[in-house]
């Protein structure tokens, strides 16, 4: 079976550290889906006015570059997932691990809106995505809810991993005039640092930790106590 790349999302994250690890965790992250120029058709969208969210089918392509620069094909039944350590497995179709026997994403999105009249055509506004700057979309799907929202379902061991509670995030004064970010971008790095996009098992105050947002390099400690400090170009 042959699957085509029917679009790329832009997005404000030039590598995986620091994305979100799972779609509509902060709303306030926007992206833009361009079509490829065989898919740039008004006609396709018809209707999708009419919805509030989508479904992403999309391609870890990350971990494909890194199979191929390896040299092999090969797939693992268990994986450690991050949310458990990094020291404990589990099966592969029980997590949302990229790597799998197929490199496939499903992210939820939200739609902010559909302009029509863009030089890359007909370009589809997203909140809420997962998803790094650049990759492909094999597929969108309108969201359900009448059939795609189960309130009473079991999260298995992520009911007992997931935490709501945020980290405090302390963003020095200067950065809000030295860097050029709109309102909603400020907030979205707030929240993915609160998120904490540390491996669950780096634990080290002293550990300065590098995220790439929206074009800029911000450089970041976490302390004991679950506070995140995001550093000055004088520390």
């Amino acid at each position: 079976m042959e699957c085509k790349i029917i679009a790329h999302i832009e997005t404000d994250f030039d590598s995986k550290f620091g994305v979100p690890r799972q779609a509509g965790l902060i709303p306030e992250l926007e992206g833009r889906i361009v079509f490829e120029p065989e898919y740039r058709v008004a006609e396709a969208l018809r209707g999708l006015e009419g919805y509030s969210h989508l479904w992403l089918i999309w391609v870890f392509s990350e971990v494909e570059m890194q199979k191929s620069s390896m040299g092999t094909d090969a797939w693992s039944p268990t994986v450690r997932p991050p949310r458990l350590g990094g020291n404990k497995r589990m099966g592969v179709f029980a997590t949302r691990s990229p790597f799998r026997p197929n490199p496939i994403g499903l992210s939820c999105v939200e739609i902010a809106g559909i302009d029509f009249n863009t030089p890359d055509g007909p370009v589809i506004l997203v909140k809420g995505a997962d998803l790094m700057n650049g990759t492909p979309i094999l597929d969108i799907k309108p969201y359900l809810p009448f059939t795609d929202s189960r309130p009473d379902a079991r999260g298995g061991f992520t009911d007992q991993t997931y935490t709501q509670k945020p980290l405090e995030v302390v963003i020095p004064e200067e950065f809000y005039t030295l860097y050029n970010l709109k309102e909603e971008q400020w907030t979205a790095l707030r929240k993915v640092l609160g998120q904490d996009p540390r491996p669950h098992y780096h634990h080290d105050e002293q550990r300065v930790y590098g995220l790439t947002f929206a074009g800029i390099d911000f450089h970041f400690k976490v302390t004991d106590e679950g506070v995140v400090h995001l550093l000055s170009q004088a520390t």
